[in-house]
């Protein structure tokens, strides 16, 4: 049976960012639980990706299997359009109160980059609302990752990132240099420059600044000073630009606080929320905005222009109240840390080799930087024989673990990263 199932597989089944006639390999997966995925040949892996970062509170969790149970009961689906309910409403409130100060609207989506093509158009949307329909453009900086649709594509790093081969479709953005002022060392004013001078220069055209707060993830898992972003904030307010947060990967604590703008003291005037957000339950995020851009886009009778048919999904928000509520119940400000610090001490054997170029911990988040690409198919393999479940990417060796991972687990995950990683010189 399961050799059918992977022939077919490999056959007809198009994997993230991998070829359709010679993909990597794929490993069936018979059920999960806690913390582990168990294979259907009867291996357990520690996963150590929680799912591509959205599995907080680990696999088969028994709160947020009864909240799905409970609303199937009731209703899986109905239109966004005309009706509302109960799970919408409470997550709307939960988000306002939870949120940074002023974002006090919600637009429901159905994923991450859907929440930030939201986002976009709410900025351009505003503007053409209040009279300045030349501020069209966005800016962002390099090193950034905000998904996989046109829109989000637009504002990924246009060099390094994953979408080069659709440059030529592409609205043609601003771009500030990467910043270059790591979270754990004294702020370089200097850093800031060039971000200052673009702002400056464009800000007649542009719409909003759109960056992930403090962590940028898929696009180089850099962390960055909060003092950064706080000057982001400061100039989007001297040149009436808006500031969109896209916190998809860092809400709900993985970057050690609930929100990374949190970090930096700061609210952004949009803000994109996803991944973690049902418990990696199902897919739903949401755009949060603030008063001025809600308002200023519906005055005289206007309508902001979207809306997906799986909008306020009664499922997902079921379970994204849940998962929440769970979350905030939790100890996790205390747990996050003792998990920086098992990741610090664990991936410590990394610092010493010479084909590593960096080894970094934030949050919830371990770093193990290559100084060359690895070759995906065999790290995952003998990361697979080790018990522990790792998605590297080009020279990136990274955690996100559940944040339930418990200090053995953690410590089996960090050690046999540290033996892979040994292994690839």
């Amino acid at each position: 049976m399961t050799n059918s199932l992977l022939e077919f597989d490999r056959e007809h089944i198009w994997h993230p960012y991998t070829s359709a006639t010679n993909p990597l390999s794929v490993y069936p997966v018979e059920r999960a639980e806690g913390v582990r995925i168990i294979l259907k040949d009867g291996r357990e892996l520690i996963d150590g990706m929680a799912s591509w970062w959205s599995m907080i509170h680990g696999y088969n969790n028994p709160v947020l299997n009864k909240a799905l149970i409970d609303q199937t009961r009731k209703m899986a689906h109905v239109m966004f359009g005309g009706l509302t309910h109960e799970p919408a409403v409470n997550l709307a409130k939960l988000l306002v109160d939870i949120s940074p100060e002023g974002l006090e609207h919600i637009f429901l989506a159905d994923s991450g980059s859907v929440s930030v093509e939201v986002a976009l158009k709410m900025a351009i949307q505003y503007w053409q609302a209040t009279g300045k329909p030349q501020k069209n453009r966005l800016m962002t900086v390099r090193g950034g990752y905000h998904g996989d649709t046109i829109g989000a594509m637009a504002v990924c790093d246009p060099v390094n990132g994953m979408h080069s081969l659709f440059t030529s479709i592409l609205p043609q953005h601003v771009f500030a240099d990467v910043p270059d002022c790591p979270y754990h060392k004294p702020f370089d004013e200097s850093s800031f420059a060039d971000f200052r001078q673009k702002i400056e220069k464009h800000a007649h055209e542009l719409a909003a600044v759109i960056l992930e707060p403090v962590v940028q993830g898929a696009g180089g898992m850099r962390f960055y000073s909060p003092e950064y972003l706080r000057k982001v904030r400061e100039a989007c307010d001297e040149f009436d630009v808006l500031l969109i947060c896209d916190e998809i990967a860092t809400g709900l604590g993985r970057a050690g606080a609930l929100f990374a703008s949190n970090l930096a003291g700061i609210s952004p005037d949009i803000m994109c929320l996803g991944k973690s957000l049902t418990g990696g339950y199902m897919t739903l995020a949401a755009t949060l905005a603030s008063s001025r851009v809600a308002k200023g886009i519906s005055a005289e009778g206007g309508v902001f222009m979207h809306g997906p048919t799986f909008m306020g999904n009664p499922l997902a928000c079921a379970v994204a109240n849940a998962s929440v509520n769970l979350l905030l119940e939790s100890d996790w400000e205390t747990r996050i840390p003792q998990i920086t610090q098992r990741m610090e001490a664990g991936f410590a054997p990394c610092r010493d080799m010479d084909h590593v170029a960096d080894v970094r911990t934030l949050g919830a988040i371990g770093v193990v930087e290559m100084k060359e690409p690895v070759e995906m198919e065999s790290i995952q393999r003998q990361f697979v024989e080790r018990g522990v479940w790792v998605r590297p990417f080009g020279r990136l060796v990274y955690v996100m673990p559940p944040y339930v991972i418990s200090d053995d687990d953690l410590d089996t995950l960090t050690s046999a990263i540290c033996e892979v990683v040994s292994l690839q010189k």
